[in-house]
């Protein structure tokens, strides 16, 4: 008899062989660090559209900054303790205010309640410090202008 066909040992050893090619291959991509690099990169353009709306409005406010803003670091939003600029700056130099990508609650929708996850502060020389304290893989993100 001369059956064609493969032995089952053959069928076997060719499902661990894949097995192993793939627990190297999740190992290798590591979709955690994916997703956090991406966060990241998420909260670096954010911080910098916040310093930037910050920035034109002293700009056109003869370098006034937008009321709230001191030299502790606090969060940009609506809530107690917060720093609201937001009716400062949106529209006219920002469309939104971008939110951090892992905060909860959602989206911004409008000024009356919002809570960006970003801080914002400024020094003794009138200089803007925008931060992202929620920033991942041990990551400092921070942008002064």
């Amino acid at each position: 008899m001369n059956k064609k066909g493969f032995t089952l040992i053959e069928v076997l050893l060719v499902i661990v062989i894949i097995a192993i090619l793939a627990g190297i291959v999740l190992v290798a991509v590591n979709p955690g660090r994916q997703v956090s690099q991406a966060n990241n990169a998420q909260r670096r353009s954010d911080v910098n559209a916040i310093l930037s709306a910050v920035h034109q409005y002293a700009i056109d406010n003869r370098g006034s900054l937008p009321s709230g803003i001191t030299t502790t670091a606090t969060v940009v939003g609506s809530g107690s303790g917060q720093i609201d600029i937001c009716s400062d700056i949106v529209a006219d130099y920002i469309a939104a205010l971008p939110f951090d990508p892992t905060a909860s609650g959602g989206a911004y929708t409008d000024c009356s309640s919002y809570n960006t996850g970003y801080t914002i502060a400024t020094d003794a020389d009138n200089r803007v410090t925008v931060a992202a304290p929620s920033a991942e893989l041990s990551e400092t993100i921070s942008v002064t202008r």
